[in-house]
């Protein structure tokens, strides 16, 4: 479920600091993986030991990432009873509802995601109209981590500090919940920024996963360069990134130019 409301106030990490617009009520965790973060061979190999032919793993795979299907009863390829068994096992998408705001005459969408256990993330869509060499764009910033262990004390998501690290598929699906809101309009997100609550880089495990399956040309299929991983300078993240060599783009962030001034910054 998406509702939208105008705002004319575009200040990063409002929906974190003013309190959720969301109604309340979410009976607790979900255990069930959510399907995003499901690999497709696992998948595959999911149905055949259910007793399906592997193609419904094709077919469920199109329809969650092709399709732009909100939910498991859009997918009418697949048989009800499958359906049926599929939502005992999996969860078709791990946001439960989001709450959009709109900023900058439209060009700028700021959710605010309701997940299984009450926890919210936020995450925020900003067009960038054609212009002279520069092309239209599409970026969404993605939240890594509900709250925040990094204490900066200009950011309203450090104030929070951390609830949780965010499981792999609930990060990919603020994706695939921006790729539903654009693909009636003819667009399509073109760059992705690790960049929205939390620090990528103390959930970095699941935030390479997310990656893989954004880039991954058999799910969503976004150009590995068109990803960048912001940090605000955790090392040993830094090197594990610089060791697997992969082609997103490494943001750092430095917040001052001399070491004594930062340590009080970022702490």
């Amino acid at each position: 479920m998406t509702r939208t409301s105008r705002s004319r106030d575009d200040r990063a990490g409002e929906a974190a600091s003013t309190g959720p617009r969301i109604a309340a009520g979410v009976a607790g965790v979900d255990p069930r993986p959510g399907l995003s973060g499901i690999d497709p061979d696992a998948l595959r190999a999911w149905m055949v030991e259910t007793g399906q032919p592997g193609y419904r793993a094709d077919q469920l795979r199109d329809a969650l990432w092709g399709d732009r299907a909100a939910s498991l009863d859009e997918v009418r390829t697949l048989p009800a009873a499958l359906r049926d068994r599929i939502d005992g096992a999996f969860r078709f998408d791990s946001i439960i509802e989001t709450d959009i705001r709109l900023a900058d005459d439209g060009r700028t969408e700021r959710a605010l995601h309701l997940l299984s256990d009450g926890v919210l993330v936020e995450s925020v869509l900003m067009h960038y109209p054609a212009r002279a060499e520069h092309r239209e764009r599409d970026t969404l910033c993605i939240s890594s981590q509900a709250g925040c262990a990094v204490g900066c004390p200009f950011c309203a998501t450090g104030e929070l500090g951390l609830e949780r690290d965010l499981e792999s598929a609930e990060i990919v699906d603020q994706v695939r919940s921006a790729a539903r809101r654009l693909a009636p309009r003819g667009r399509r997100l073109t760059n992705i920024v690790f960049m929205g609550m939390g620090e990528p880089f103390l959930n970095l495990d699941r935030v390479l996963a997310a990656a893989e399956a954004i880039t991954d040309p058999r799910r969503f299929g976004l150009g590995a360069r068109h990803i960048t991983l912001s940090t605000s300078g955790v090392v040993p993240g830094i090197r594990r990134l610089t060791d697997i060599a992969p082609q997103y783009t490494l943001a750092v962030s430095l917040h001052a130019a001399r070491d004594p001034l930062r340590d009080v910054l970022v702490r």
